[in-house]
């Protein structure tokens, strides 16, 4: 105790005579100090260095619960969108598999799968990112520092290693970019025990086997989507909709796939307790809240996708006056990324308000930076930004929702042309295409200014991301149809929309 009581003595005379000396002299350490290794705090961090500010950046991983870790590039990289798409390719390659017998590909002997193989090499390419993410940083001349950092002032940031180690920095401006975690439902008897998050799936040496996924997010349906494309009996328990925020016509075409595709979902669930059966499996038991009556299956693995809760719990940021969304957790920021507290900015997930997805993160930090350095006045635009949910039969969008519409502009002074179609590599093989649907929400009036495109179907996200350009740029239903389409693809159905849900005729693209 003494020896503990003598080093937290010695913490203060340091601290208090580096932020002493920083008072008289008013020079820092640094021009900008990130706290968090992640999209949009590299981001960040490597654009004010180009800018020719001096720049650290601080990351350090807490292992999760059941004792995953990895190394820098944050959420995305290691536990996120990488991985994830990784794996939504596998099960992919499966399903075309089976469709090569059709194009007369000769494959002898049933088709399995091998996930040691898989993680192996999604996790191998996952640390090439982290090693080349840390030599960016070295050729940036960005100090990069395994620590965890809390902030002392609104200029000064402690970093500790993980045997205790301090180090004081000092920084003009300081941002911080750490993040969010998954959520356990720590009121469920067993979850913590007995369960596990995205920060361990993509982690596993060995297959998961049977799985529960609790949760019906855009993580729970891909992880369930992959899950089963890769031949394992998943099943997700939905407390009440799907895809929340999301166009809920879209969503249910989503989840219609993947259970005709073989994921079970048991709708109106909600998780009572978790035990581990003397036989190694997991006893779940879950009331479905229509009829009262609960429900009792075994799993091998649970996997939980409840949500995700921002990391600032550890970075004193209260004690400094950073106003904080109390439901949340998350941080407060204006416009231009700033805090209550001068001096103190933040990006990325941790914001309040904020698209929780990379390339907003990564922009974001970059306009950071370059206002910081007196580069620009531009601010980042969060409107309208695409995105894609990758389960086995994609969904992208962009813009509005077809309720959010309604409740925006009225029922009655909004157009939806819709179709459904059947890509071409669906024919041969004899693949369902009836979810397969295109949505493009207008404005009635005037030039029919679209307020929201929707797609499900095969590279979803690659046909979102070409029309998004258009989109914010302000496109109208006129010009889109006058855009002559690529012949046979996808995307080219969106440019063929002639049919409104307004006029009741069916929908359905036949021919070219």
């Amino acid at each position: 105790m003494a020896a503990f009581c003598r080093g937290r003595h010695r913490w203060k005379r340091n601290t208090y005579f580096q932020i002493i000396t920083r008072n008289l002299t008013g020079k820092f350490d640094y021009d900008l100090v990130v706290i968090g290794g992640g999209s949009g705090g590299l981001a960040c961090s490597k654009e004010a260095a180009q800018l020719g500010q001096k720049v650290a950046v601080l990351d350090y991983v807490e292992p999760s619960v059941k004792g995953s870790k990895w190394g820098l590039g944050g959420t995305c990289v290691n536990v996120g969108c990488i991985p994830k798409k990784l794996m939504h390719q596998t099960a992919l390659l499966g399903s075309a598999v089976e469709d090569a017998k059709k194009y007369g590909w000769q494959i002898p002997g049933p088709v399995s799968h091998d996930w040691s193989t898989m993680a192996e090499a999604v996790q191998n390419y996952i640390r090439s990112l982290n090693w080349g993410h840390r030599v960016q940083l070295q050729d940036k001349k960005v100090k990069y520092l395994n620590l965890k950092g809390r902030l002392v002032d609104d200029h000064t940031v402690s970093g500790l290693t993980r045997a205790g180690k301090e180090t004081i920095l000092t920084a003009r401006n300081i941002v911080i970019a750490t993040g969010g975690r998954p959520k356990y439902p720590t009121h469920v008897p067993g979850a913590v025990e007995h369960g596990m998050t995205s920060d361990d799936i993509f982690w596993l040496n060995e297959s998961p086997g049977k799985t529960l996924v609790v949760g019906a997010s855009y993580v729970a349906l891909e992880c369930a989507g992959f899950l089963t494309g890769l031949g394992l009996d998943t099943t997700v328990l939905v407390r009440s909709i799907a895809l929340r925020g999301f166009d809920q016509q879209m969503a249910g075409l989503v989840t219609d796939h993947m259970r005709d595709h073989g994921t079970t979902f048991c709708w109106r669930s909600v998780p009572r307790r978790v035990e581990r059966l003397g036989s190694g499996e997991l006893q779940v038991t879950w009331t479905d809240t229509g009829t009262g009556q609960d429900q009792v299956d075994t799993f091998q693995s649970v996997l939980w996708a409840v949500g995700r809760a921002p990391e600032t719990r550890a970075l004193g940021l209260e004690g400094l006056g950073v106003r904080l969304n109390q439901d949340t957790g998350k941080i407060l920021v204006a416009a231009d990324e700033a805090t209550s507290v001068p001096g103190l900015y933040a990006v990325g997930d941790i914001c309040q308000g904020r698209p929780e997805l990379t390339p907003t993160a990564i922009r974001a930090g970059r306009l950071l930076a370059r206002r910081l350095a007196g580069q620009t006045a531009q601010l980042m635009n969060y409107d309208n930004v695409a995105t894609t949910v990758f389960t086995p039969l994609e969904y992208g969008c962009v813009g509005l929702s077809e309720e959010e519409a309604e409740s925006k502009h009225g029922k009655d002074s909004i157009e939806v042309y819709h179709a459904f179609y059947k890509p071409l590599e669906f024919t041969v093989a004899e693949k369902d295409a009836s979810q397969c649907y295109i949505k493009v929400v207008c404005e009635r009036g005037g030039d029919q200014k679209i307020l929201g495109m929707h797609i499900t179907g095969p590279n979803a996200g690659e046909v979102t991301q070409g029309f998004s350009m258009g989109f914010q740029w302000g496109a109208t239903y006129r010009q889109l149809v006058e855009t002559v389409g690529i012949h046979p693809t996808c995307a080219e159905e969106l440019t063929k929309l002639n049919i409104s849900k307004r006029s009741g005729l069916d929908a359905t693209v036949t021919g070219c």
